[in-house]
């Protein structure tokens, strides 16, 4: 199911924010896009970033994550929010 690029923005945006308060920031945009692969796959990772309102080179980030996607899985429960 695909996913509008404001809804991943907000998402990423909370995420980044969280973990940047946490010294985890890298690490949750990579989370959100190991997550959100699939409904993220027509949607450009520069296009959301832009929108998040977080540094571009973030986009590479989450690419990383979309990549990994295929051979992790995220715990059940994890937020990348909380």
């Amino acid at each position: 199911m695909a996913m509008t690029v404001e809804k991943a923005a907000k998402i990423l945006g909370c995420a980044y924010r969280k973990g940047k308060e946490r010294g985890q920031a890298a690490l949750r945009v990579h989370l959100f896009g190991i997550k959100y692969a699939d409904e993220l796959a027509n949607i450009s990772s520069r296009e959301v970033v832009s929108r998040a309102g977080i540094p571009r080179g973030y986009a590479v980030e989450i690419d990383k994550g979309r990549n990994l996607a295929e051979y992790v899985d995220i715990k059940p429960g994890v937020d990348l929010c909380a």
